[in-house]
């Protein structure tokens, strides 16, 4: 199968130019594993590049349609835009593809900012090593290299975090009830990681494998001037059933969305210069309420076959 290559950039302030007519310019590559050339454009059927039909029902509902910039406020303008990218792109391309990349999400001024309080963060000393489930602390390293860091975005110096997170909350919010079945009432923390560039990654893996409730993974990248074939640090992502794997580049004031499930196990390659990346794992209401009564009920039964301790 040839290539499909999607390459643009969507910036929220100027969404009203960004139209939905087509995904040849969608700057995520998709290309096959074993071969080298990745800039090929992969055509349909028909030889025509595939279409993104999402945004046509919401454009009959009239939820969409613009208003004169002098009739509506700035803060309503972003609203709408936002409300645009979401059903135009974010849902038709995770429908597609199972995953999406917005990039300029907050602008280079906003970036830096979020970019400061990170390195701030990382030099306090404060990140940890990684770990994986049901291992113990140091001795997981050359399965993910990673230090992290897990905020809220509402500590001290982490303001501009908070802003971050908060966009990104209102993204999922638009999108509630259209991202497959899934109703989304919540999230994890922020995981802020580093990779310190000595060659480390994060073998392939899958985020949720076993129905903890987190449905979508969403990462925020904040490295300039980053070049893959020199750096390394790519994501790549396995689109299940697929016979093309996704080739993500962490470069500064992108965003990716991506299926949290065993759709989309991916990998972080060997990064040779310090990577850094903010990722959010958005909760499915019904699959997290039963993973937590699980995880009650194993506690309970741990509980009762525990030998009672001796006086």
């Amino acid at each position: 199968m040839p290539y499909l290559q999607m390459a643009t950039t969507v910036d929220l302030e100027v969404l009203e130019e960004v139209y939905c007519d087509s995904l040849e310019n969608r700057k995520v590559i998709f290309t096959r594993p074993n071969i080298p050339e990745s800039y090929k454009e992969r055509k349909d059927q028909q030889g025509e590049t595939p279409k993104c039909t999402g945004g046509a029902s919401a454009g009959r509902s009239g939820e969409l349609t613009l208003n004169s910039k002098k009739n509506v406020s700035h803060k309503e303008q972003r609203r709408i835009n936002s409300q645009r990218l979401v059903l135009q792109y974010i849902v038709p391309c995770m429908d597609s593809y199972g995953l999406c990349i917005v990039d300029n999400f907050v602008g280079h001024k906003y970036g830096e900012k979020i970019l400061q309080e990170v390195l701030g963060l990382y030099q306090s000393g404060r990140f940890q090593h990684g770990e994986l489930a049901n291992q113990k602390s140091g001795s997981n390293q050359a399965i993910r290299g990673d230090k992290i860091l897990w905020v809220e975005g509402n500590e001290q110096g982490c303001e501009n975090i908070g802003i971050l997170l908060s966009k990104m909350d209102k993204l999922i919010m638009y999108a509630d009830g259209k991202l497959g079945h899934y109703k989304i009432r919540g999230r994890h923390k922020a995981m802020v990681a580093c990779y310190p560039g000595n060659g480390t990654g994060y073998v392939r893996h899958v985020d949720n494998p076993n129905g903890d409730g987190r449905c979508i993974t969403c990462i925020y990248y904040l490295n300039k001037n980053w070049d893959s074939k020199v750096h390394g640090g790519m994501l790549r992502i396995f689109p299940e059933g697929k016979s093309y794997v996704a080739d993500v580049e962490p470069l500064f004031d992108r965003l990716l969305f991506f299926w949290s499930d065993r759709r989309n196990p991916h990998e972080v390659q060997p990064s040779y210069a310090t990577r850094y990346a903010m990722t959010v794992w958005y909760f499915d209401a019904e699959e997290r309420a039963e993973a937590k009564q699980k995880f009650r009920n194993l506690n309970a039964t741990k509980k009762k076959e525990a030998p009672l301790s001796e006086d």
